[in-house]
């Protein structure tokens, strides 16, 4: 028999053992880590980061240093997360969800540790490290747990409209606390996100039907009733201020004060519409990097971005948005227990909302709101926070089997 006569088939058993080998790793791999929502996170911190570093080039408060910090504190956050961090347990712990929630809402009113930027105080200095970061970005996160919490007691159906109001009553109290700070851009994300949670908790439809007709009603009479306390006390005690009063006039109509109120409106959607199919290029987007459009790296970032890479640009960043609250809605659909369900469904919905908004009040459909753009604003805070819930979601993915 020739020498080499065995040496075919065991080179075949080795490969075979090694494809093996490797088929189980990317397995494990697989069930460890949801590879939709690490593309989509990656794609969009990648954009975001050749977006803020164009803006870096010629807006001097757009520093890059911080953006990579902010990106960086965020990965570790969402790697520790991911890796050690079981939240099943939170699903009976509601009450101290809504106190945790209740303080980080007023925690910039702590002496010490508050801290003020461009006139807002809705900051925290953190001693010893001297970083800067805005809990309402925490109260985002942690009233999604809260409401998840509460709507999985009712097992998927509420029975009951005193249920149901129940609910809507203990969404309020985190709604209402972010308010009274004066942050109402991140009062509508709260609400909007925990709204989401309760009808997808089984809610009846004619329900939430009532409670949009209430609502419209009630904030219709609420800017009735302000513009008779404006006029009488000032602009002080309204619940409603002169400049959000502007922004939602200029909303409506965009060419009543293009000099004032509405020049920020009319500025990126110069930029949005300059911007071509492929845009002008990186350093080349002039009306958003040379001071005709104020806030172009944070608020009005899309602005920038479609000035500088275009149509193409934003279709690219829509396709990784759409990927990364698709494959949400895939875990979501995958996990056993309904808490888990229902966070997922909270952050997808959170998402949603903050880029309709934020990519709406730069082309003229929705009110100007300090929403930032996620994974693409400036901003270490918003940063940090929606890294770490991206930690959640894989943490989530990881333990999808749990109940």
């Amino acid at each position: 028999m020739p020498a080499g006569s065995h040496a075919a088939p065991r080179g075949k058993d080795s490969l075979s053992r090694v494809n093996k080998t490797l088929s189980s790793a990317r397995s494990s791999f697989r069930s460890q880590v949801h590879l939709g929502v690490l593309i989509a996170w990656v794609g969009l911190l990648l954009f975001g980061t050749v977006v803020i570093w164009t803006a870096s080039l010629s807006i001097a408060d757009a520093s890059f240093s911080r953006h990579l910090l902010g990106i960086g504190i965020g990965v570790v956050l969402a790697f520790l997360t991911w890796r050690f961090v079981d939240f099943s347990n939170l699903q009976n712990l509601s009450t101290v969800l809504l106190v945790i929630d209740i303080v980080l809402v007023f925690l910039p009113n702590v002496p010490g540790l508050q801290y003020s930027a461009m006139g807002m105080t809705g900051w925290i200095r953190i001693p010893l490290i001297n970083l800067t970061f805005q809990p309402v970005e925490l109260v985002k996160v942690v009233t999604i747990f809260f409401m998840s919490a509460l709507g999985a007691q009712y097992h998927g159906k509420i029975d009951t409209l005193r249920d149901y109001v129940k609910l809507c009553g203990m969404l309020a109290i985190p709604f209402a606390c972010v308010i009274i700070q004066g942050d109402l851009g991140s009062g509508l994300v709260v609400f909007v996100s925990g709204a989401i949670v309760i009808m997808m908790s089984g809610a009846r439809k004619e329900w939430v039907l009532m409670t949009l007709a209430l609502i419209i009603g009630l904030v219709s009479l609420m800017l009735a009733t302000d513009s008779i306390i404006d006029g009488v006390l000032g602009d002080s005690r309204s619940f409603i201020k002169n400049y959000q009063m502007n922004r939602l006039l200029v909303f409506l109509d965009p060419e009543a004060d293009t000099s004032g109120a509405g020049y920020n409106l009319q500025q990126s959607l110069i930029a949005v519409g300059s911007g071509g199919f492929f845009g002008k290029g990186i350093g080349n987007a002039t009306q958003s990097t040379s001071g005709f459009l104020p806030e172009a790296h944070t608020d009005f970032v899309f602005a920038l971005l479609c000035e500088t890479f275009g149509f193409a640009g934003a279709f690219v960043l829509l396709a990784l948005f759409a990927l990364l609250m698709f494959s949400t809605i895939r875990i979501a659909i995958k996990c056993e227990s309904l808490f888990y369900r229902l966070v997922c469904v909270g952050f997808v919905g959170m998402w949603l909302f903050q880029i309709f908004e934020n990519i709406g009040m730069c082309i003229g459909l929705m009110p100007i709101t300090g929403i930032p753009l996620p994974f693409i604003s400036f901003g270490s805070s918003s940063m940090i926070v929606q890294c770490l819930i991206i930690g959640i979601i894989q943490s989530i993915w990881r333990r999808r089997g749990a109940r």
